[in-house]
């Protein structure tokens, strides 16, 4: 959906761009971009929803000030969108649509602005995942996927196929557990437990661990119906057992490239700091983003740019070529 992103004076990102992918792995220092990038997307989406301003009713003269430019792909590439930020960079509230003159730009506009809407960000927190949640009929799964219980109970009525798929992965990824069950925890509330392979036992989502909690989550994502057009995963490793990272990697490849036929694909951006989740897209490179920070200026790059790679992979995998700072990417010394 986003083929683009071009940051001027927004932050560290003082002349930065980025092209996107179906998938995007963003790799970096903290301080680099990568929260910055996902930020600009969820301000995109917040104030798509809003009155906007039209590009011809400004007569030429564009708004001053840290600016963030978005292209898209096919068959929007003929509309771009500016937000424009106050001078510190603390509230973007501006958004400026150039579109094709007519009805047709505006249908254009129309339906995009209709796409952004389905815009998401997640950083789970097992702490959150571990308490009770409130039934809901049409549950989303929140930010901190703090209701997955009550997503994961609504879904065994609502889509009990995609249920039994992901609960079949579930039970594959993680041999010791038989299924999922989910207890009424009273006043209109449920709990996520899963029941142990072997003798039956049955664990609250209490006494599960994080890394288990967050597969959960990721799963849930994938075998979601109707997923989000565009899902921004912070810390897609986090928690979970470099030999479980494949998994992490196919549900995310699940969403942006789906069986033809089942349902659109879901551009996803994930940020990482692992170097074994790095060096499973190794075949890959062009779906992965470097973020640097050089002094007070971060800059992007797609590491498919770099005309060294094939000779330095010769040598080593990704993952050691990232942790030693050949690729650049890392905390300043």
């Amino acid at each position: 959906m986003i083929s683009a992103v071009h940051f001027r004076n927004f932050k560290a990102l003082r002349s930065a761009a980025v092209r996107l992918e179906p998938f995007n792995l963003v790799i970096g220092p903290s301080g680099s971009g990568k929260t910055s990038l996902i930020s600009a997307l969820l301000q995109l989406r917040s104030l798509s929803g809003l009155p906007v301003t039209h590009a011809h009713d400004l007569k030429g003269h564009r708004p001053g000030g840290p600016q963030i430019e978005f292209h898209f792909s096919p068959p929007f590439q003929n509309v771009r969108v500016t937000l424009g930020c106050s001078a510190d960079q603390l509230v973007c509230n501006l958004l400026v649509v150039d579109h094709p003159p007519g009805l047709a730009g505006e249908g254009q506009w129309a339906e995009l602005r209709t796409q952004l809407q389905g815009i998401r960000a997640f950083l789970f927190d097992h702490h959150a995942m571990a308490v009770p949640a409130r039934r809901a009929d049409d549950a989303e799964l929140a930010a901190n996927a703090a209701n997955l219980a009550a997503v994961l109970a609504a879904r065994r009525e609502s889509a009990p196929v995609a249920l039994a798929h992901l609960e079949g992965q579930f039970r594959r990824i993680q041999p010791e557990f038989g299924g999922l069950d989910f207890h009424d925890a009273g006043d209109g509330r449920v709990e996520l437990r899963a029941r142990l392979a072997e003798g039956g036992a049955v664990l609250s989502a209490a006494d599960l661990s994080q890394g288990t909690l967050h597969l959960l989550a990721i799963l849930c994502l994938a075998h979601d119906p109707h997923p989000p057009g565009l899902i921004c995963l912070e810390e897609a490793d986090r928690g979970v057992h470099p030999r479980l990272l494949r998994e992490v990697r196919d549900a995310c490849y699940r969403l942006s490239h789906p069986l033809a036929g089942t349902r659109a694909p879901v551009q996803v951006i994930a940020t990482t700091h692992s170097p074994y989740l790095l060096d499973l897209f190794r075949d890959h490179p062009e779906e992965i983003v470097i973020a640097h920070k050089r002094g007070h200026a971060a800059t992007f790059e797609k590491l498919a740019e770099r005309a060294d790679l094939l000779e330095l992979m010769k040598e080593t995998n990704l993952g050691d070529l990232w942790y030693s700072g050949i690729l650049g990417g890392v905390p300043a010394e």
